[in-house]
């Protein structure tokens, strides 16, 4: 198993070097390529989920997975659409990889440039949803780095049959380089994954707080993700009670089980919340009240309910017990809008919306690896930027360290645009 999984990353790196180098046009027509035989093959993959689905009832009713593990599994026409669609966008996006991003004049005939590059081979590790097969394959296409994919034991059959699709586009996209695409299915293909420090550069896990907490300890890679998605709705004393009905009542029932629905809804104890309460449990969202419940991520029509004083105690119970995902404050006061949003902690903030529009394909970047809480590198839906870093080169002919250290020669650092 070892000497396999070394041998797959081994490729996958030999792959990420030559997609790095593949031009735009080889890239785009790929994933135009992927997108119709996804559109072609719409039965093959909807059958596949459906003995994945049939199974994984079963799984819920013995307790072995969580409902909204299931929703996340299931396929539906509406989803089936969003990941074609994710793939002409990302087709359609500007390529990341090359762009000069600072071009400095150290001295005359000595230049620095700063151009964004690929992070090379990505371990994406994710439970459930077959969706991120497509995705995470189209932007690690566009941004020219490789992939190896391990996808939860539920869409097991899902997974290979995307997979499938996608690659016999790929063979089919001349000069399209081999091994860039690789899928693995078992719990020890994550063991070893994790080792694979000398191959992989980064890895991102899609899943609960267990998965990703595990993956951080067991590995010398770099983790890019987000464990909880614990994400709060402040309904402050200057609020406009209709417009917080209905964002909250989004944010909670339009998809429970999504990482940024909201888990706490703090008001101000300064509004009658009577009515407020009543809308929202009008429809069919479940308050709790209890102290115990500010850490809780419940994937289903179910949040935690705070009265607060003040908007400084919302900002203060926030950054505490958030897990930096995303957080929304519902006022008419532009003071109060402008204080939270500077001052709450998270990947996300936002002014009189519903926490739902913390999504890649939202933000109009095609799709996105995942959420990530991280305060480096990368933050926020992980579209194709965020799969990019960079590095310096610098031209020049024939300088050397020695004249500037002995005082020979100066440095000017004139930025050229």
């Amino acid at each position: 198993m070892e000497d396999n999984f070394s041998e797959l990353a081994l490729n996958a790196k030999k792959a990420s070097k030559q997609i790095a180098v593949l031009s735009s046009e080889v890239k785009n027509l790929a994933l135009l390529n992927i997108a119709k035989n996804i559109e072609a093959n719409k039965a093959k993959i909807f059958e596949a989920n459906k003995a994945d689905s049939d199974s994984a009832k079963v799984l819920v009713e013995k307790g072995e997975i969580t409902q909204s593990t299931f929703n996340r599994l299931k396929l539906d026409e509406n989803k089936m659409r969003d990941m074609i669609q994710g793939v002409n966008d990302i087709a359609r996006l500007e390529d990341p990889v090359g762009k000069v991003l600072l071009k400095r004049e150290l001295d005359e005939g000595l230049v620095l440039t700063k151009i964004s590059c690929p992070i090379g081979v990505l371990g994406i590790i994710f439970e459930a949803r077959p969706d991120v097969i497509s995705q995470v394959s189209a932007l690690a296409i566009k941004s020219s780095n490789a992939v190896i994919l391990k996808g939860g034991k539920e869409s097991v059959n899902t997974n290979k049959a995307i997979m499938a699709v996608i690659k016999e586009a790929l063979d089919n996209t001349e000069n399209f380089p081999k091994n860039v695409l690789n899928q693995v299915f078992t719990r020890d293909d994550v063991a070893e994954m994790l080792k694979q420090d000398k191959y992989i550069d980064l890895i991102i896990p899609r899943g609960g707080n267990k998965l990703v907490k595990f993956i951080k300890e067991n590995t010398k890679i770099p983790v890019l993700g987000h464990a909880d998605g614990i994400c709060h709705i402040y309904i402050d004393e200057f609020a406009d009670i209709e417009k917080a009905k209905k964002i909250v009542i989004d944010a909670k029932t339009q998809y429970p089980s999504a990482c940024n629905s909201v888990e706490t809804v703090l008001v101000s104890s300064k509004i009658d919340d009577s009515e407020f309460r009543s809308a929202l449990e009008s429809a069919g969202i479940e308050i709790i009240l209890t102290p115990e419940s500010w850490h809780k991520e419940y994937g289903e029509n179910k949040l935690s309910y705070k009265r607060v004083d003040s908007i400084e105690e919302a900002i203060e119970h926030i950054n505490n017990f958030s897990s930096g995902h995303t957080e929304s404050i519902v006022t008419e006061n532009y003071e109060h809008a402008k204080l939270f949003m500077n001052s709450v902690d998270s990947a996300g903030v936002y002014h009189n919306v519903s926490t739902r529009f913390a999504d890649g394909f939202r933000y109009g970047f095609g799709a996105e690896v995942g959420i990530s809480t991280n305060k480096t590198h990368a933050r926020g839906p992980v579209g194709l930027e965020g799969l990019t870093i960079y590095k310096y080169t610098i031209e020049g002919n024939g300088q050397i360290v020695k004249d500037y250290a002995e005082g020979l020669k100066s440095f000017h650092h004139k930025d050229i645009k």
